[in-house]
């Protein structure tokens, strides 16, 4: 049973390959072509809260009988479908808010690594001197991001590109070895 799944799965390495170049291409894309690749990056980013307020109120209206806190989450879903239509309807401001989101994201995290950090002294951890200084390194990236929204816009551009360059090397990597195996099996 493994050998037929492993054959089926070796018939198809060129699909990663495929794939792979794909995000190579669309890397590129994105480094040359950074306001449009970060409209596209907007325009996904306000599409996201629409469909999560959707579904988070079809999820509260089902579960209006079970859940006691169902308004709650009909609240919220309320809360990102208007967020979403809004931010729709402003393509400009939604360009300028995805920085600030994300950098006060980054920002919660790294308030939260420094915690984490502080309990890992506390536990005698070795090593939790590098995860403070991380946080601390987070810390100065988002508020710099939520600072200067031109350079989080530009973040955001060249962290999509370099994770789908990286995506696409490695897909395509993994497909020449799939097929330098299925060459060797057929030997």
């Amino acid at each position: 049973m493994t050998t037929t799944l492993l054959e089926e799965r070796l018939k198809n390495w060129w699909l990663l390959l495929v794939s792979g170049i794909l995000f190579v291409l669309l890397a590129f894309y994105i480094f040359s072509q950074p306001v449009a690749s970060y409209l596209a990056l907007s325009v996904l980013f306000a599409s996201t809260f629409l469909v999560a307020g959707i579904f988070e109120i079809v999820y509260a209206m089902s579960s209006r009988k079970h859940d006691q806190g169902w308004g709650w989450s009909l609240l919220g879903g309320i809360v990102d479908l208007l967020f979403g239509i809004f931010l729709l309807s402003s393509p400009a401001l939604t360009m300028a808010v995805l920085p600030v989101y994300i950098g006060v994201v980054i920002l919660f995290r790294a308030l939260l690594g420094i915690f984490y950090a502080f309990n890992l002294k506390k536990a005698q951890v070795p090593g939790w001197g590098g995860v403070l200084f991380v946080a601390v390194i987070g810390i100065l990236f988002a508020l710099l991001m939520i600072g200067n929204p031109v350079f989080g816009g530009l973040t955001i551009i060249v962290y999509t590109a370099v994770s789908f360059l990286m995506l696409g090397i490695f897909q395509i990597a993994l497909s020449l070895r799939l097929r330098r195996l299925k060459k060797r099996l057929e030997s």
